[in-house]
């Protein structure tokens, strides 16, 4: 049997398959027809998903957000965020971050993960308070604090505290302060406090012969004696008072819980009081020998004894007299002064003035007139002359006259205006009548400083300039302790060196001691010590203004300015000034190499030739203070009229040059420096305006 008569044998007949024609369909415009169903739905989403998460593992940070305490519940809102294990999957960005746990306050606060693949961000969170109570045993009401922040009285019952340590402080009138640290468990823990507070005082007993004496404490009247009382400890000023004996005091030291008493106290009687005045007044009084001061006195006696008065003025014939008083015993006396006169005659020139003494008038000045042996304020006055003033002491039995010629305002003005110009420390001051100039330098000058800016300058007010700077032995009048100071182990202190090591105040403070001693308008305001201002108007001594200095320094009358105090060339010709020279090359790092002045440090002051004005020093030796506050200004408002500089600064100018100085910048004359620290090269000079 084949294989087809076995197949028909299993599944009965089957037709005959009978081939066909096929012809490929040949046309082509054939279209393709699609037809959705859910089952790709399915699979894009589940691509989409898939795509989506690994595109967050692939970007997401593992993230630890560490708590205190680790049994905190965590939530994590504004983003996804997987927790795997303790750590959690985000991507970098802003979360709030929830934080809850029992004992504890809940916390929002913000978490920032940044672009690091792993990282940790720790929280701590706060306890809540601890539930608190403070008694005290043996008192109520006792202020408690905890920290210094007040709670109230005790007791006091749960009252909640921050958890940590803290000062608990229990405090009541009379009571010794309680200070305990405690430690505050929180997380709503009670914890209970008690205290037991000690007495502040001790027990002071005081008698008395005889008793009854009022007893004051610190002031305070706290009962009569025999006294026996409760007193704060501390230190304490005990007095005892009883009328018609004298008062008892003593200061103890009352400490807590130690009593103690007084030995007895024997009161003396009181002294009698004399209220004392004389005619005049203002006279010495001795008792007994010894000096009590001057009328009107008020002195104590002993009671019951006989005490003698002596009474002393000048121009009065003295006076004794006796008093005698009784315990506790308060009376007055006045006792009269007989004025020793004297004759002095007043001769004056014109005729018609008028005499006052000690500001009384007195009539016409020519005349005989009774005057005290004492000293007494003269005066002699007329309109439009100069009133004479004058400490006048007659002599009794000497024939003495007072000869006085006044002088007119107009004769006595031009009295004052002298050319030369001498102070009570010794100093001599030049006149000098300026005027225009410009103050600065080119900027085509060789080492021109920037500061060194031309201004247009108008001196219109005569004034007058020291021909030398300040000494030290000038200075010392003023202030005697100052020192100069040593440079390589030579003296800068000898009497005719120029003083240095001051400040601007000092060298300001010294101008006004000087108008002062002459009886000038002080120039400089002063408050504790220091200048906050001047008065422009003023005639008194002063710092040369910046422009004064540069006019006395440069100008040479016929219109030219000079650059340096020699001329136009370096270097200078000898005797020129005291400079940086082969004298201090071991001293200096910057010399003239072919000038040689002799001197390290500063010389007596007027050792070199003098400038074109016979000023001298106004180039080496050392540099000067100048009145005018610091400034880099030029002429942008016009031509600047007597200027006295900036109306406010830190530093002040300091013109010219010193031993110190050797280069070309620093030895012309338009040369500016500022400082405000003393220096050993830096000293001043003293200016004034002429009165007008």
């Amino acid at each position: 049997m084949n294989a087809v008569d076995e197949d028909n044998a299993l599944n009965g007949p089957t037709d005959p398959i009978t081939p066909i024609d096929f012809t490929p369909y040949e046309n082509k415009d054939t279209r393709v027809t699609y037809s959705f169903k859910w089952m790709h739905a399915v699979i894009a989403v589940f691509l989409a998903v898939s795509g989506s998460a690994a595109f967050f593992v692939l970007t997401a940070k593992s993230v630890f957000v560490e708590v205190d305490p680790i049994t905190a519940d965590i939530r994590i809102e504004g983003g996804l965020a997987i927790k795997l294990g303790q750590r959690y999957l985000i991507r970098s960005g802003s979360y709030q971050l929830s934080l809850t746990n029992e004992g504890y306050h809940d916390t929002v606060t913000q978490l920032l993960v940044n672009l690091d693949s792993a990282q940790t961000h720790p929280f701590i969170m706060r306890k809540l308070p601890g539930v608190v109570s403070i008694t005290t045993l043996n008192v109520t009401d006792a202020r408690i604090q905890i920290d210094g922040v007040d709670l109230g009285q005790s007791p006091l019952i749960d009252i909640p505290v921050e958890a940590g340590e803290h000062q608990l402080t229990i405090s009541k009138e009379r009571y010794l302060d309680y200070g305990e640290p405690i430690t505050i468990e929180g997380r709503s823990v009670e914890q209970r406090y008690q205290a037991s507070l000690e007495p502040a005082w001790a027990i002071v007993s005081l008698t008395t012969s005889p008793s009854g004496a009022d007893v004051l404490v610190d002031g305070e009247v706290v009962g009569a004696t025999p006294f026996n009382a409760e007193i704060l400890q501390g230190r304490r000023d005990f007095v005892l008072k009883l009328a018609g004996h004298k008062a008892w005091q003593e200061d103890f030291d009352v400490i807590a819980g130690e009593d103690f008493a007084v030995p007895l106290v024997e009161l003396e009687p009181a002294d009698g009081l004399v209220f004392i005045r004389t005619n005049p007044s203002a006279a010495s009084v001795t008792i007994d020998g010894e000096y009590k001061g001057l009328t009107p006195l008020e002195v104590a006696l002993t009671p019951n004894q006989n005490h003698e008065l002596t009474f002393f003025k000048n121009g009065y014939h003295s006076n004794k007299t006796s008093v005698r008083t009784q315990p506790n015993q308060e009376r007055e006396l006045t006792v009269e002064l007989e004025p020793i006169m004297a004759s002095v005659s007043v001769i004056t020139e014109p005729r018609d003035a008028e005499l006052y003494v000690n500001g009384e008038f007195k009539g016409l000045a020519n005349q005989t007139i009774e005057l005290m042996a004492a000293s007494q304020r003269i005066e002699i006055r007329k309109p439009g002359y100069i009133p004479y003033t004058s400490e006048f002491t007659s002599r009794p039995g000497l024939d003495q006259v007072i000869r006085v010629t006044l002088k007119s305002l107009e004769q006595a003005k031009q009295e004052q205006i002298r050319q030369i110009i001498t102070t009570v420390a010794g100093q001599t001051l030049k006149l000098f009548y300026p005027g225009a100039f410009t103050m600065g330098a080119s900027r085509r000058e060789a080492g021109r400083r920037p500061n060194e800016n031309l201004r247009d300058i108008q001196l219109n007010r005569p004034f007058y300039l020291g021909f030398r700077e300040v000494t030290n032995a000038e200075f010392r009048r003023f202030d005697d302790d100052h020192s100069s100071g040593t440079l390589q182990g030579r003296s800068l202190d000898d009497e005719a060196q120029p003083a240095v090591q001051i400040t601007w105040n000092q060298a300001a403070l010294y101008c006004n001691w000087l108008s002062d001693q002459e009886s000038l308008p002080l120039f400089y305001d002063i408050l504790d010590g220091d200048v906050v201002g001047f008065i422009p108007e003023s005639s008194g001594y002063r710092l040369p203004s910046e422009a004064e200095w540069a006019w006395v320094a440069r100008t040479d009358g016929s219109g030219t300015q000079l650059k340096y105090p020699w001329g136009n060339q370096l270097p200078p010709p000898d005797d020129a000034g005291n400079f940086a020279d082969i004298t201090a090359q071991s001293y200096l790092g910057e010399i003239m190499f072919n000038y040689d002045d002799g001197y390290l440090g500063t010389a007596p002051v007027a050792t070199f030739n003098p400038n074109q004005y016979a000023i001298h020093d106004m180039a080496g030796n050392v540099s000067e203070w100048v009145h005018d506050y610091y400034g880099a200004l030029g002429s942008i408002g016009g031509v600047e009229v007597d200027p006295l500089g900036p109306l406010a600064g830190q530093f002040h100018t300091i013109r010219g040059s010193s031993w110190a100085h050797g280069s070309i910048t620093e030895l012309r004359l338009s040369f500016r420096d500022f400082g405000e620290e003393p220096r050993d090269d830096l000293g001043f000079r003293v200016a004034r305006y002429l009165e007008e």
